[in-house]
């Protein structure tokens, strides 16, 4: 038996595959949608480098093949081309996830040289004072420099526009600036509803004629730039009858790693109540993996109540995302509510009807430290039974 009287894990247990290490919450933008907890001003000392280094030695011994590198932004560490040659040198795919800020042409080639495999830059909109409004501070110019830097450092040219009510009219023109940037893949994420984003969800939340127009968009640039460009749409699940299968599973394939070395199953995890999530400083990445209550509590089917337990679709969608369990139901075990078999779907719907009844004329909460403090409690308040 190891701690919370679980039985050790039978050894096909299969290896984590994807590493994700939030290098830092320090981050020069603002966005009101970020996955960053609230408190995030609160949750310790920054890791340095040794440690980060036998991090990414013990996942990969473990078996994680892909790597990405967020934040916060991750640029803010002087430290990162030292962290992805060593990612290079043990065989990670890597991926950078960015703003941009903080990079210059010299330094998009000093991470080629040093091995990273490709760099995410990030959009808050095609048109630059709605973007720099989101961000809280001027960055589009820079972004766009940056973007056609990646492209001529040799990188293949990814693109992230996070959409939400404000921007999602702009949709065509965000994809019009992919292509004059000769983009190679574009993500259209709309924002999911965890950290920053759940405490603004009334403001941020589209309609479903939004998002049903937007999704008409997208598919029609897809069939005209196939074979050109990748375009990636991501609707937001509230509007779906079935839920999102939430990391391929919990502790199936997935592993976050916080700025302070904090261990989780998905970024939003620390929410959770009853949990002591382990720490890569004080256990091994392997120990972490395997034994720990933190992964192994929703891990396979075992642990599902009705509907899930019956559900022939467990399979694919395995029970749906435990934090958005937790915020609508208060209890992280219980049906996705998103899925239309739960019997508390119409907490979502209610939700919808909350953000469809707030104006454009309510004021967007900005991610910083200064706000870090003040609505860390106005979030516990959102959770659980928000709205």
């Amino acid at each position: 038996m190891h701690e919370g009287g679980l039985p050790n894990p039978a050894p096909s247990i299969k290896p984590p595959l994807w590493l994700l290490a939030e290098l830092t919450y320090a981050c020069p933008l603002q966005c009101a949608y970020c996955s960053n907890p609230v408190d995030f001003a609160e949750h310790g000392k920054t890791m340095d480098t040794e440690t980060w280094i036998r991090v990414l030695r013990d996942a990969r011994q473990m078996g994680a093949l892909q790597l990405g590198l967020s934040g916060g932004e991750p640029l803010v560490r002087t430290d990162l081309e030292v962290l992805v040659a060593e990612a290079h040198s043990l065989g990670y795919y890597s991926n950078l996830i960015t703003s941009g800020l903080g990079m210059d042409a010299a330094r998009a080639k000093a991470l080629k040289a040093a091995g990273l495999d490709h760099i995410q830059v990030s959009f808050q909109s095609s048109e630059a004072n709605q973007n720099d409004e989101i961000a809280g501070t001027r960055s589009y110019a820079h972004k766009i420099d940056m973007a056609r830097a990646v492209k001529s450092a040799g990188f293949p040219m990814v693109l992230c526009f996070v959409l939400h009510r404000d921007n999602l009219h702009r949709l065509s023109e965000m994809l019009d600036l992919a292509i004059d940037l000769e983009a190679d893949y574009v993500e259209l994420a709309t924002t999911q509803y965890y950290g920053w984003a759940l405490l603004n969800r009334d403001r941020l939340l589209p309609t479903l004629e939004q998002v049903r127009e937007a999704e008409a968009v997208a598919n029609g640039y897809k069939a005209r730039l196939k074979g050109k460009m990748d375009i990636y749409f991501v609707v937001p699940d509230y509007y779906e009858n079935r839920p999102k299968p939430c990391m391929n599973g919990w502790g199936s394939v997935f592993m976050v790693v916080a700025p302070d070395g904090t261990a989780l199953p998905c970024h939003a995890a620390r929410q959770l109540p009853g949990f002591e999530f382990p720490n890569v400083q004080t256990m091994s990445i392997k120990d972490i993996w395997q034994t720990s209550d933190a992964f192994n509590r929703y891990r396979g089917d075992a642990w599902m109540k009705d509907p899930c337990r019956t559900c022939p679709e467990k399979e694919k969608d395995f029970g749906g995302c435990r934090c958005q369990a937790f915020q609508f139901t208060g209890d992280a075990a219980n049906a996705d509510p998103v899925c239309s078999k739960s019997g508390e779907r119409h907490l979502v719907d209610e939700a919808i009807s909350s953000a469809r009844n707030t104006t454009v004329e309510t004021p967007i909460i900005f991610r910083n430290p200064k706000n870090s403090d003040k609505y860390a409690i106005k979030l516990s308040e959102l959770s659980p039974g928000s709205k």
